[in-house]
């Protein structure tokens, strides 16, 4: 406490000194105390005398293009090389939730401001670089305030109503909002600064004149806003490559703005969540040369035999010369790990059929045979939401299902996307605000359709054998229920949003690998939860999904293959039930479709064996089909959107074709059985 009212009284002398308030030739020991008495009295003084502070906020920019990843403050110092020891930078929301409170507070000890007197807080993709890193999207964009203080962190916990106690200074801003008058009076501000006042707020900061007035205009990070300021040589750096795979080496070249004019030492690291220095060859501190303006370093990744999956580094260079600046700093790098593992079956759009097995226990299913109508759909209720059996985990464990369950079979460091119908690495996993080239969890039965949301513990990830005990009744836990859950590209997330399959049919151009899979998914829900149906048609009420005439089509059109098999292994392992509509595809028919009412029996489905005898090849083909049918049968083949491309009778076992490269669906009649299958003409 003694070196905080210390601090406060030197900054106190300085400004009385500075403004003629008193003049103080030297200060003997004796004076000391009557020294102090002035600080007291004149306290209340300072705290509303902001512009003459030792430090102000000099620039911010707080809306940004897109995910808000280059917004930024920027304070100033009267002095260059400042110490911020006992400084904070304290936010505060504006909005009618945020009750002109504080939502974010960073200690900015162990700081200090630049030869400029300059100190910048920002992400970390700003160029220059900045002092002080804070997460994309974590300054709000008004009507709300950011204040200096000289205080304790432990005075401003989150949703600390806004003060002018101990307050350096502070900016109230909008970007095109109504004035917060409340907020200007609790922090002594008389004027609200509208970033957007030029309507071009995404390349535009707040920046602070000399004379205290404010300006808009482009933004100038570590740049002094009237001035000249010091000359700092900026260094930055690039690569040869954008990732890298194991054994290989990165050529990093590093440059500065204008020639050093003397050796100038620059260390290295790229250390990074669980990629050190195992996984390459250290790398000794370099030098740039006097008179010259870059240097070209190799760094070289050590090729293992050990299967981790792939990895971030992360380059982070340091220099000691604080005539130097960084304009770039802390890119992460992907290292892809080259000992994975290939499945043995095929992806979505380059399917295989039969080998992998629908692994369920035997009399798993003897309770539906020869039921039809109710009895059939409350059967399979009994099964897929047994409450002795089935088990329901938290929406952070379906992550770690989905890792498993949507595999990419040609690498097991990846996942298979929904809807996108392409692969992504599995540390790709979407965790702030930024969903570009990541992938999250996408609910094929949204959740604002459903009226289900997390719940308590949803965030704890605790594994296979932590779980609750669930019933058909649990709406809530369809949230985390992995059958209606895919891993899905993030900003195709986003497209889809919640709208009705017929009016959403995927990106454009996609190969329909995904609409069986989905269709089963839902109908499966609407069996699984009571509350959940899918009708034909867009429906609005809660509880219910369309269309259904769509979703029958999907059906149809994308048969089961290995890959949603062996999904429906893998969650049958966590969840201790199974989808039946991929363990029995004709199901769909008795409840929903043509064979509705009917009562099913085993002996109608299609089975493994079954499957194996009906094939033809190659696939995929480019000209020729071979058929291991040995008796008359009639041939459809269907493009991936339904339409039929056409019919044929078949006497003996190939066919030939002039069908375009793409994916196609064959529909195989025989005189004991109809069967689909995909093709791929490459």
């Amino acid at each position: 406490m003694f070196s905080l009212a210390k601090n406060l009284n030197n900054i106190f002398i300085k400004k009385l000194i500075r403004f003629k308030f008193i003049k103080i030739i030297f200060i003997t020991k004796s004076k000391i105390t009557n020294l102090r008495g002035y600080f007291v009295l004149f306290l209340s003084f300072l705290s509303f005398n902001l512009s003459f502070s030792q430090l102000v906020i000099n620039e911010i920019d707080s809306d940004t293009e897109g995910y808000d990843n280059l917004e930024f403050v920027e304070i100033k110092s009267d002095e260059p090389n400042y110490s911020l020891n006992g400084y904070l930078l304290v936010f505060f929301n504006g909005s009618s939730n945020g009750a002109d409170s504080s939502y974010f507070t960073l200690d900015l000890s162990s700081y200090q401001t630049d030869l400029n007197g300059l100190f910048l807080i920002g992400n970390n993709t700003l160029s220059p670089f900045p002092q002080f890193i804070i997460e994309d999207n974590s300054i709000q964009n008004g009507a709300d305030a950011i204040g200096i203080y000289f205080s304790e962190s432990s005075n401003f916990p989150n949703s600390t109503l806004a003060t002018t106690t101990n307050l350096v200074d502070a900016i109230v801003y909008d970007t095109s909002d109504s004035d917060d008058t409340n907020l200007m009076d609790l922090l002594g501000v008389s004027v609200q600064i509208n970033e957007n006042e030029n309507n071009n707020k995404d390349y535009e900061s707040i920046q602070r004149l000399n004379d205290g007035s404010y300006i808009i205009t482009t933004p100038t990070p570590r740049e002094v806003n009237e001035g000249d300021g010091v000359f700092l040589n900026g260094i930055n750096f690039y690569l040869n490559q954008n990732q890298y795979n194991e054994g290989e080496s990165i050529e990093l070249t590093i440059t500065t703005e204008v020639p050093v004019q003397e050796d100038l030492s620059i260390s290295l690291s790229l250390d990074y969540q669980n990629f050190n220095s195992d996984d390459y060859i250290e790398v000794d501190p370099f030098v740039i040369p006097s008179e010259d303006s870059s240097v070209t370093i190799y760094i070289d990744i050590i090729d293992d035999i050990i299967n981790e999956g792939d990895e971030d580094l992360m380059i982070s260079l340091s220099i000691d010369d604080e005539e130097f600046i960084l304009l770039n700093n802390n890119l992460i790098v992907r290292v892809n790990d080259n000992d994975f593992i290939i499945a043995n079956y095929g992806t979505p759009i380059n399917p295989t059929y039969n080998n992998i097995s629908n692994n369920y226990p035997e009399n798993y299913y003897n309770s539906l045979q020869g039921l039809s109508g109710v009895d059939l759909i409350e059967a399979i209720q009994n099964i897929i939401a047994n409450t002795d059996n089935v088990k329901a985990h938290s929406y952070a464990d379906v992550k770690s299902i989905l890792n498993i369950s949507d595999v990419n079979p040609e690498n097991s460091n990846q996942v298979w996307l929904v809807y996108s119908e392409q692969p992504r690495s599995k540390i790709d996993f979407q965790n702030s605000s930024n969903g570009i080239g990541k992938w999250n969890r996408e609910h094929t039965y949204p959740r604002s359709r459903g009226g289900f949301n997390s719940i308590d513990l949803d965030s704890y990830a605790d594994g296979i054998d932590q779980y609750w005990t669930t019933h058909i009744d649990s709406l809530r836990h369809a949230n985390s229920d992995a059958h209606g859950i895919r891993a899905a590209d993030s900003p195709e997330n986003s497209s889809r949003g919640n709208k009705h399959y017929g009016d959403y049919n995927g990106p454009v151009n996609n190969l329909g690998s995904f609409k069986g899979d989905v269709a089963r998914s839902v109908l499966f829900l609407s069996l699984r939860y009571n509350g959940l149906e899918v009708i034909n048609g867009y429906p609005d009420l809660v509880g219910q999904l369309g269309d259904l005439e769509t979703i029958l089509d999907w059906n149809n059109l994308d048969p089961v293959d290995d890959f949603e098999k062996n999904r429906n292994n893998v969650i049958y392992n966590w969840q201790n039930n199974r989808n039946p509509l991929i363990d029995f595809p004709d199901l769909v028919d008795y409840i929903w479709g043509e064979n509705q009412g009917e009562d099913w029996f085993f002996n109608l489905n299609i089975n493994d064996i079954d499957l194996k005898k009906i094939n033809f090849y190659p696939n995929p083909n480019q000209g020729e089909l071979f058929f291991n049918i040995y008796e008359s049968f009639s041939l459809e083949i269907f493009s991936i959107d339904g339409k039929k491309i056409l019919k044929k009778n078949v006497t003996d076992n190939s066919f030939k074709h002039n069908l375009k490269k793409g994916l196609y669906l064959i529909k195989i009649n025989t005189p004991s059985k109809t069967i689909y299958k995909k093709l791929l003409i490459k």
